[in-house]
């Protein structure tokens, strides 16, 4: 995550958090980076001034008992809160690393292989909120930071327990990211399911492979009609082949006709395996591309590239979403998604673009690594499968390479020159 430096009107500790710079904002609250007395660093949750009354308090009470009751290596860990001080505040495990939103915006939509990872990764770590009677509610791709170890899932401030009825919102009103939401949760439906967070996950998979949303509207009334209007389907244009049908499947209107999070595991998981690898060694690959920037791929990987290591094929980008490099940051007609939550036909929210990319740049080599105690080959397109005799010697590996050992270090060393800690 991207740090800017602390204004004069920032304190210059929560509880016994030193605080760095900022990370971000929300409709409630300003996150800082921050550094615990024993060096730990922490993404540390301030609750506004302006907005600190008994409701918002409430909820950020309820905010914290729920990081208290979530787990997972998928989920961004409590380390420490207040929710009863002058300004109420949370700190939770830093992630070193953009959000999901952020990264497509910059890199362009990801490989088809790389957005089942994430897929599998992600709804695995709903699985285990959803064991606990919970549901985010507010899933979308700045909720979803990708770190060193793996994406991991942020933002509980909207979660509740699934068999809940009760909320802290006032009458007739919805909270959420209208881009991302369900048409039950669009439409105030009371007690939700596990099913939205699977839609949800259905809008960023989407958006990772594709780089625009289901809907696409100006206006948020126009974009809430859509998503609540039966007869209108999703937009999947530009969704590799592949993903089609599970994307279909996670965005239904109906709720009942979604997958469970351990479906869509499991497919994702079909799909990965169809093309002769590992989810494991999928979301190793996951990890190193979103890791390391697309220049450093071009200048740390010359030789693993002559040396015939394929990339994965990217995906196919959305046509209106080629725009020249100093076009708009989105295209005509894709809606502005909030990072607030927002509210149902009463006062519109600040919003902000999360369109598609100006234009996917060109495909990036995969860096190669290191599988030498998996089976398979390191691409399935380049060396044949067992039981086909081509006539040729299979495709030259580096997995067992010195050159593999360099490119591998190479990258190591690369990360950690930037990283802050």
């Amino acid at each position: 995550m991207q740090t800017t430096p602390l204004s004069p009107e920032d304190p210059a500790r929560i509880g016994g958090f030193e605080l760095l710079g900022r990370i971000g904002q929300g409709g409630m609250g300003q996150v800082y980076l921050g550094e615990s007395p024993g060096g730990e660093p922490a993404a540390v949750k301030v609750i506004k001034p302006s907005v600190v009354d008994s409701t918002s308090r409430l909820r950020f009470a309820q905010e914290i008992e729920i990081l208290k009751t979530v787990w997972g290596a998928r989920i961004a860990q409590l380390l420490d809160a207040d929710a009863d001080a002058e300004q109420p505040w949370l700190a939770t495990e830093y992630v070193e690393g953009p959000d999901l939103g952020k990264h497509v915006m910059t890199h362009g939509p990801l490989p088809a292989l790389l957005v089942l990872s994430l897929g599998a990764t992600i709804a695995e770590g709903l699985g285990y909120v959803h064991k606990q009677g919970l549901l985010h509610r507010d899933l979308k791709p700045a909720n979803i930071l990708l770190g060193p170890n793996g994406p991991k899932i942020i933002d509980f401030g909207l979660a509740v327990f699934a068999e809940s009825s009760a909320s802290l919102t006032a009458a007739n009103t919805v909270v959420g990211t209208p881009s991302c939401m369900p048409p039950e949760q669009a439409n105030g439906e009371k007690p939700l399911t596990s099913a939205v967070d699977v839609y949800a996950l259905g809008t960023v998979l989407l958006f990772a492979a594709t780089g625009h949303m289901p809907y696409h509207a100006n206006n948020i009334h126009v974009l809430f009609h859509m998503v609540t209007d039966p007869s209108t389907a999703p937009d999947l244009t530009g969704a590799p082949p592949e993903l089609v049908p599970l994307l279909t499947s996670m965005l239904s209107h109906q709720a009942h006709a979604r997958p469970k999070v351990t479906e869509v595991v499991q497919q994702c998981r079909a799909l990965v395996e169809a093309q002769g690898l590992k989810l494991a060694q999928a979301r190793r690959r996951l990890t190193t591309y979103t890791a390391a920037p697309s220049s450093e791929f071009l200048t740390l990987l010359p030789t693993a590239v002559s040396e015939g290591v394929a990339p994965l094929a990217p995906t196919r980008s959305h046509p209106a979403d080629a725009q020249p490099a100093d076009g708009p940051p989105f295209a005509p007609g894709h809606e502005s998604a909030t990072e607030a939550e927002s509210t149902l036909f009463l006062t519109p929210p600040q919003q902000t673009p999360l369109g598609g990319p100006p234009g996917p740049p060109a495909p990036t080599p995969l860096p190669p690594e290191d599988k030498s105690d998996e089976p398979g080959p390191s691409n399935p397109q380049d060396v044949p499968r067992r039981g086909r005799g081509t006539g040729r010697p299979p495709a030259r590996s580096l997995r067992h390479s010195a050159q593999a050992r360099r490119t591998a270090q190479q990258l190591r060393e690369a990360y950690a020159a930037r990283a802050a800690f």
